[in-house]
C-alpha cells in the first residue's frame, strides 16, 4: 500500500502489485476483510458493506508522486468536482469506453 485516502462515499488506493495478482481478487479481499473488521469491531452504527463494482487504473513509476499527492488531497479535490464527475473524467483520460447507466450515480446529488 503506497497511499490511501478518500471521502464519505469512496476511497482511492495506490498499490504496488505483483504481476500474478488479479485486481478483482485483490479488491474482493480488501472489501471482504475490511467489512468483516468494521462489523466485528462495531466501528459503524449500521452494518457496513461496500457497493458493487470498482475502478482500477494503472500508472507508471514516474507518476507515483503525483498520484500520491492526488490521493492525499481528496477533500480539497472534491470541493470542485463530485465523485461521479471525477470518475467520468478518469474514464475519458484513460480512453475507457463506458455506458453511463452503469456508472456510480447513487452518491451524488
Amino acid at each position: 500500500m503506497l497511499s490511501i485516502n478518500g471521502t464519505y462515499n469512496h476511497i482511492h488506493m495506490l498499490l504496488g502489485l505483483a504481476p500474478d495478482i488479479r485486481i478483482s481478487d485483490l479488491v474482493r479481499n480488501i472489501k471482504s476483510d475490511s467489512s468483516l473488521f468494521i462489523n466485528e469491531n462495531k466501528l459503524s452504527r449500521f452494518r457496513f458493506y461496500w457497493q458493487e463494482g470498482f475502478g482500477a487504473f494503472s500508472y507508471s513509476k514516474e507518476q507515483r508522486d503525483s498520484v500520491i499527492k492526488y490521493i492525499m488531497n481528496q477533500e480539497e479535490h472534491h470541493r470542485k468536482r463530485t465523485f461521479r464527475e471525477e470518475y467520468i473524467e478518469l474514464l475519458k483520460q484513460f480512453d475507457v469506453e463506458y455506458d453511463i447507466k452503469y456508472l456510480f450515480d447513487f452518491f451524488d446529488n
